[in-house]
């Protein structure tokens, strides 16, 4: 779909979302009008099954807290917020300690069905001239800024910025549980659906994005094309996941954050666990004193 692209440099044009805040998500009848005219009834299906998701609870700071991230949201290791070690501290113990707040922003999980009639995910190739992460794959996303109402007006105005995809066209449908990376940024990631594949035609930012492709978003709950690699962090042994993939005779390697959170998105989706061990365990942790000073840690 998207293999002849323009690389276009996008302009600074400043765009205020039309999607609504992610709490409380668009009406259920207003989501069906905007996806049906131009959608399968797989995908108004899907939007009804995922308007019933419900992401397990933060794990114990009130988001209202939480600092606007300084950052773009590109790391090479995440872990579900709930199963990493500061999610184990108990809140009785953050109460006599001066609490380490991780910033926040939000990428986006656009889905569309393919030709074949599979879904499949929209996904960057991070510019190679970039100074962290150059020519990695990521998904559109990056910080919470001042002005937005959300984290999905967030991921659909870093998009439209990144890949030129009109927020218009992406119908947010749920939010997934937040992930934390291994540099302690709050990540959550936001599933919109596509309403119109063939409306979108990618601008890239060239100072940001080499290429913009999709990929199937069932291939990350199946064991091919996978492996994996165990590391430490904190005292706590985490997994990292690598998918090989190759479209229109170019290959991506997605891995770390962007591979978790895409997991745990096909898991949601297709509404079933992947034939492979996801995360290791959460681990309690008794000593929060690096998670005070996480530069310590790093």
């Amino acid at each position: 779909m998207f293999s002849i692209l323009r690389k276009i440099p996008f302009p600074n044009l400043i765009i205020k979302s039309p999607i609504a805040p992610a709490v409380p998500l668009p009406s259920l009848s207003l989501l069906m009008d905007s996806i049906s005219s131009c959608s399968s009834q797989r995908l108004l299906a899907l939007a009804q099954q995922l308007r019933l998701y419900k992401p397990p609870p933060p794990a114990g700071d009130d988001p209202e807290d939480i600092e606007p991230n300084t950052n773009k949201v590109i790391s090479q290791v995440g872990f579900a917020e709930s199963s990493a070690p500061i999610g184990s501290i108990q809140t009785e113990e953050r109460k006599n300690e001066e609490w380490f707040k991780p910033k926040t922003g939000a990428v986006l999980i656009c889905l569309f069905e393919g030709d074949s009639g599979d879904l499949r995910v929209i996904l960057t190739k991070r510019s190679s001239k970039l100074s962290t992460h150059p020519g990695e794959v990521a998904l559109p996303g990056g910080k919470v800024e001042e002005g937005d109402k959300d984290e999905a007006e967030t991921s659909t105005r870093e998009a439209w910025e990144e890949i030129g995809l009109d927020p218009s066209l992406v119908n947010v449908v749920t939010i997934l549980e937040p992930f934390l990376s291994k540099h302690l940024l709050r990540v959550v990631p936001v599933i919109g659906i596509l309403s119109n594949k063939d409306a979108f035609k990618p601008v890239l930012n060239a100072d940001e994005v080499e290429a913009v492709f999709d990929a199937p978003l069932e291939m990350f709950i199946k064991d091919e094309n996978r492996r994996v690699e165990e590391r430490e962090w904190m005292g706590y042994k985490y997994l990292i996941h690598y998918f090989d993939y190759e479209a229109d005779n170019n290959k991506y390697l997605i891995w770390g954050l962007t591979a978790g959170i895409l997991i745990r998105a096909a898991s949601v989706v297709y509404q079933r666990a992947p034939p492979f061990v996801e995360q290791n365990p959460r681990m309690k942790v008794a000593c929060i004193g690096s998670f005070l000073n996480p530069a310590s840690a790093l």
